[in-house]
């Protein structure tokens, strides 16, 4: 049985290639898609891909994957605000693979805070699109050694 992967897509995030490409790339949320369902198809995944503009939508998809092997989440503006996100994710018992296209670092003062970070399994930022294969492959590795052990 193929291992079950979500990866959800927070607020704004649908307009990837025209919203600020200067920080987030020129790359569209389709095309990341399509190069994450190329990386799971090779490697046996069963892929969900999300996206969702409101902060209940992606909650309830959150709660949906709980069920899958591992999650890949860009909360996006969520990340700094959402208590209610925060707690969606510590309710998940598979790892959870938190990313980000920038270095939200290397960003203005209010992005330095994350409400999501301490219930995650782990976090990539600022590999832009290709942070989302990165993630997947963390994300198998972290599915393979469970899986093992």
């Amino acid at each position: 049985m193929p291992a079950r992967v979500a990866i959800l897509n927070g607020p704004n995030l649908n307009l990837l290639g025209e919203r600020e490409p200067e920080v987030y790339g020129r790359t569209t949320l389709a095309q990341i898609e399509s190069a994450c369902r190329a990386l799971a198809d090779r490697e046996g995944l069963d892929l969900t891909f999300a996206q969702t503009n409101s902060e209940g939508g992606l909650i309830d998809l959150v709660q949906d994957a709980r069920a899958a092997d591992g999650i890949v989440i860009n909360p996006a503006g969520y990340t700094h605000t959402s208590v209610a996100l925060r707690d969606a994710l510590a309710a998940c018992s598979c790892p959870v693979i938190e990313l980000h296209l920038s270095n939200p670092a290397a960003r203005e003062e209010f992005r330095h805070s994350s409400f999501t970070a301490p219930v995650v399994t782990g976090i990539i930022a600022g590999f832009g699109a290709d942070g989302y294969t990165m993630a997947l492959r963390a994300l198998l590795g972290l599915i393979n050694t469970r899986q093992e052990g």
